[in-house]
């Protein structure tokens, strides 16, 4: 195996991943006219974190502890599973698709665990509702995996994302749309959560980590916006029209770079709708996954009759 090219996405998503957040911030101020911070500023936010103390609370235990290395470790080890290049050998085999939802199923399972360990009602309030909306958020997303699969014929997510994608098809188009609901629903933005608020009784992902600190707090940030990538990446990676090294990657960073103005625009021009709907909102797009599950199928089942 190529091990540079099992360590470019890793690397890219390293690299690149707070930039996504700072343009998401950058696009969301000049909608509301003010000049806002740099697009630089979640790099510096990151090592004014990590030049910080920690301070532990004493209701803690060796889980609140670990929890920040591990939830930043499987979230990038599941970013090997989504190529950035076109070209070279992936690390992929049978099922790589449901291991990249273990991999983040398992981040979110110590992110709970870890919120539930300090004792805080508001905490365990948060962790109660990311545990449930995700229940309706990852069904979601492994059917979006299986429609881009099906759509190129391969058995793997890493070699699906390689390919060409039919962006004609339609039920590749019907996967796009319930994917970008999944990228929301996922790193927690508007409609489904506010990453700025401070209303402890509305939040979910922030209301998470209110006791970390220090490192511990940047490797959670830095957890959260290569997550946010990760997920752009397949959804760029599903409407890339370009072939060809130079102009796959070139046309790939434009619509990292579209998606995360998309999210701007939405935060910006939308608000957080209410928790009882946000189960509808995750049931619909799941709906779509499916109906373009379902005409990917029947359109296979319509070839093989007329063989």
């Amino acid at each position: 195996m190529n091990a540079l090219t099992f360590l470019v996405s890793p690397m890219v998503a390293l690299m690149l991943s707070p930039l996504m957040a700072g343009v998401i911030n950058r696009t969301k101020s000049v909608l509301a006219g003010r000049r806002g911070p740099s697009l630089l500023q979640p790099y510096f936010d990151l090592f004014g974190l990590f030049r910080k103390g920690i301070v532990y609370s004493t209701t803690t235990s060796w889980v609140f502890r670990v929890a920040p290395m591990i939830i930043f470790s499987t979230t990038l080890a599941a970013t090997c599973f989504v190529p950035f290049l076109p070209t070279g050998r992936q690390w992929s085999f049978t099922g790589d698709a449901a291991m990249l939802l273990y991999l983040l199923g398992l981040a979110r399972f110590f992110l709970i665990l870890s919120a539930l360990d300090t004792g805080s009602a508001f905490e365990g309030m948060g962790a109660s509702r990311e545990a449930f909306f995700s229940a309706l958020a990852e069904p979601v997303m492994f059917v979006c995996l299986l429609n881009v699969m099906r759509a190129n014929g391969a058995g793997t997510i890493a070699a699906a994302l390689s390919a060409p994608i039919v962006s004609d098809s339609i039920a590749v188009l019907l996967t796009a749309i319930p994917l970008f609901i999944i990228v929301l629903a996922e790193n927690a933005r508007i409609p489904f959560d506010d990453p700025n608020t401070h209303l402890e009784l509305t939040m979910i992902h922030e209301v998470m980590i209110l006791d970390n600190s220090g490192p511990d707090l940047a490797l959670l940030e830095y957890a959260a916006s290569v997550k946010l990538w990760l997920f752009s990446l397949i959804l760029a990676r599903i409407l890339l029209p370009a072939s060809g090294l130079i102009a796959q990657t070139a046309a790939l960073l434009i619509l990292m770079a579209l998606i995360a103005i998309a999210i701007g625009l939405v935060e910006s021009f939308t608000a957080r709708v209410r928790l009882i709907k946000v189960p509808q909102l995750l049931i619909g797009a799941g709906g779509v996954a499916l109906l373009g599950f379902f005409i990917s199928v029947s359109g296979i089942l319509s070839s093989v009759k007329g063989i």
